[in-house]
């Protein structure tokens, strides 16, 4: 199905010239000041307004969705660094891609008093002519959608996030962009994707929530870090769940002294195979086996487990890396760093299950809002280029390999050549945690 024909649901528009919130709200100030005879200036400068936000989604039928984890945080606010910090942006529109079975999307945004609009076009515009908003933030996760031959789940992000540059060029006006998870799942469309935003100079930022999620321990490695080797170890059966452990390597290995150079060439390797590649690399055992050891992993986790997948990575400037992908191991970061006689390991341990993610990812609307804020983007878009591109080109190989043998073909990458330097500093959530969100049975239908 091309992207331009993905069906659009008919709904009941809300108005969005008199409706409550316009009228009250802050994003309904000008408004109200018109009707009162206020000046809006005197009204702007004694209350300033928070940015106004339009999200595109997907699906939002269930809690534990990507929009309901992350939307709710924007509007009523988000737990950082050991305490609740009401938001400071202000969500204005809404539209659902797969609107009819989003039941709870439509609840909360009757609740919380915006509209469901249409089209992104009239998300963006509020109904208008123009581009309205201060900021976009797509979820294009969860919904019924199909996957290919190659395990890729078809997610309409592209075609998302191609309404929202029209509304730009029309506009002759763009404004700072979120996208869950990674581009694109085709890389063409990624990299359009990621040019767009240079050439229309919005920032861009997006990606998984698990480079800044909780740590154990809390430590964040210094740029510049001698970072020769590097694993990632979590469970990696399909698309999503790879790019999420490419992510978390990443937040690592940029680090690295030089800062990134990109990418020069990516395999798969599945089942017994994986075991005879990680003994032919020693510097993957070893860092495999201080992470079985601080994990206390039975053999039948990883070296027994016929399911295992390895995505092998080698960088332009030499460095190596591997995802090894083994069920009920948490996500863990194992790096060797020139000068230390142990490996570096970082744990994402305690990782909450499907019914209480909600609070699993605060730091993603703290980072979103900060954007939002600022108009600066909190994390380079080339990493999310960069993260995109390793993921769909290890399920190219995945894909080649699974077809003839358990080995894919090793993918050339001298298109991956992004090269950055990173933030400076910690950029995941620290401190006390906040209680899981009860799971309401019934709530989620």
């Amino acid at each position: 199905m091309e992207p331009d024909s993905f069906p659009i649901n008919e709904i009941i528009e809300s108005n969005p010239i008199f409706s409550r919130r316009e009228m009250l709200g802050i994003g309904g100030i000008a408004g109200l000041a018109a009707l009162t005879g206020i000046s809006s200036d005197a009204v702007g400068q004694s209350q300033e307004r928070k940015p106004r936000i339009a999200v595109l989604a997907t699906f939002w039928g269930a809690t534990r969705s990507h929009s309901d984890w992350l939307v709710n945080k924007l509007i009523d606010g988000y737990w950082w660094q050991g305490a609740y910090h009401p938001s400071r942006v202000e969500v204005v529109s809404l539209y659902l891609h797969q609107h009819d079975t989003s039941l709870l999307g439509q609840k909360v945004a009757k609740a919380k008093g915006f509209p469901v609009y249409k089209s992104i076009a009239e998300a963006l515009t509020l109904g208008g002519k123009e581009l309205a908003v201060d900021g976009v933030v797509i979820v294009g996760e969860h919904g019924n959608y199909i996957t290919d031959m190659k395990g890729r789940w078809l997610l309409p992000r592209w075609w998302m996030y191609n309404q929202v540059i029209r509304v730009f060029e029309q506009s002759k006006r763009s404004v700072p962009v979120f996208n869950d998870k990674h581009f694109s799942y085709n890389w063409d469309d990624a990299k359009w994707m990621f040019d767009k935003s240079r050439e229309l100079g919005f920032p861009l930022t997006g990606g998984s929530l698990l480079p800044v999620y909780y740590r154990k321990p809390e430590i964040e490695l210094e740029n510049d870090t001698p970072i020769k080797h590097s694993i990632v170890v979590g469970a990696a059966p399909d698309e999503g769940a790879i790019f999420h452990c490419i992510e978390l390597l990443h937040a690592f290995v940029e680090r690295r002294k030089g800062g990134e150079t990109g990418v020069k060439s990516i395999q798969s390797i599945r089942g017994p195979e994986s075991w005879k590649w990680v003994e032919r690399n020693t510097w993957a055992a070893n860092l495999l086996e201080a992470v079985a050891k601080r994990l206390e992993l039975k053999p039948e986790n990883y070296q027994a487990n016929p399911r295992t997948n390895i995505c092998v990575i080698e960088y332009n400037d030499g460095t190596k890396a591997a995802i090894i992908g083994v069920p009920l191991s948490g996500w863990t970061y194992a790096g060797e760093i020139e000068g230390r006689t142990e490996p570096t390991i970082v744990s994402l341990l305690n990782f909450p299950g499907p019914f209480d993610q909600y609070h699993a990812s605060n730091a993603q609307p703290h980072w979103i809002v900060e954007m939002m804020l600022s108009k600066k983007e909190p994390f380079n878009a080339e990493r999310l280029l960069l993260t995109t591109g390793i993921t769909n080109h290890y399920m190219e190989s995945n894909w080649e390999g699974s077809k003839y043998s358990p080995v894919g073909r090793r993918i050339e990458t001298p298109f991956l050549n992004m090269t950055y330097r990173p933030a400076r500093g910690a950029q995941f959530n620290k401190g006390e945690r906040p209680p899981a969100r009860p799971y309401i049975r019934g709530f989620d239908q």
